[in-house]
């Protein structure tokens, strides 16, 4: 298992940095709505329908209407209208509402579990925030700059990366306070703090030197903390929604890590809220 997930891992990385920077904007566009899709498809299995065919036709409606009532060129992207700070606006509601769903599980599950439509409005609030902000950091000075976008975007994946990888080793040597142990039993405090030194870090040194400018070093400290926060509370979000479905991984198309959903799940929350806090917020 392993050695297949590192495989996986060393052709999937290549492939998504090449596509953030290589990728003219209108392919960028399709490509993101492609991945979104898949993930609404593996959403499917959260939300108890009889028909996963049948479940797919709102989420390809509402991700259709927002690109036809949202404008999704450069220049629009660029300068943020209000339905650009609205979509950032609802990302950033959801992932305040969904992390105090996952903190105080399982007491919270009896308030959405037996409702469909809650959880297919859940995976609206998911995934249609974290397809909009990539695409409005992605157009971050296009204009001057084709490639300062694709740097922004890279900067959000390597703070989630790097998130991920010093929880993984804080927690496996300090870890002892449980954060969410009926989601996750194996996530801690300590992990935590672990991933968002290291991402702290990584931001920075990425930042800087991709020229990536911040406002001030104490808005990049704040924005990496926040981010990590909300990556970290991504991850419990998809997971709860697995445990409560009773299935282990959203899907199979990654031999060795699961769906596009186990994947992303981290950065659905991580995109939304760094895009909220660095276009519009800080």
């Amino acid at each position: 298992m392993l050695k297949q997930r590192i495989i996986t891992a060393l052709i999937l990385a290549p492939l998504v940095i090449a596509g953030i920077f290589l990728l003219p904007f209108s392919f960028f566009v399709i490509a993101l709505a492609a991945i979104t899709l898949i993930g609404f498809w593996e959403w499917t299995q959260f939300v108890d329908a009889k028909s996963r065919l049948v479940a797919m036709v709102v989420p390809t409606m509402t991700l259709g209407l927002s690109l036809v009532v949202i404008p999704f060129d450069v220049t629009a992207l660029s300068t943020l209208t209000e339905s650009h700070h609205g979509i950032l606006f609802v990302g950033g509601i959801w992932w305040l509402i969904a992390s105090t769903l996952a903190i105080t599980y399982p007491s919270s599950v009896k308030l959405w579990s037996a409702s469909s439509s809650l959880k297919h409005f859940f995976g609206l609030l998911t995934l249609i925030p974290f397809f909009w902000s990539i695409l409005m950091l992605r157009a971050v000075n296009y204009a001057e700059n084709p490639y300062h976008g694709a740097k922004l975007v890279l900067l959000v994946c390597f703070l989630v990366w790097a998130a991920d990888t010093g929880a993984y080793f804080s927690g496996k040597r300090f870890g002892k306070t449980k954060m969410a142990p009926a989601v996750s039993p194996n996530k801690t405090i300590e992990g935590l703090v672990g991933g968002a030194l290291l991402a702290i870090l990584i931001t920075w040194g990425g930042a800087t030197l991709m020229d990536i400018p911040f406002t001030s070093l104490s808005n990049l400290f704040i924005i990496a903390i926040i981010t990590v926060i909300a990556s970290v509370l991504g991850d419990l979000v998809e997971s709860m929604f697995k445990r409560v479905s009773g299935i282990k991984d959203s899907g199979n198309i990654l031999p060795g890590h699961g769906g596009i959903l186990d994947r992303i799940d981290s950065l659905t929350a991580a995109l939304p809220v760094f895009a909220l806090l660095y276009l519009w917020v800080l």
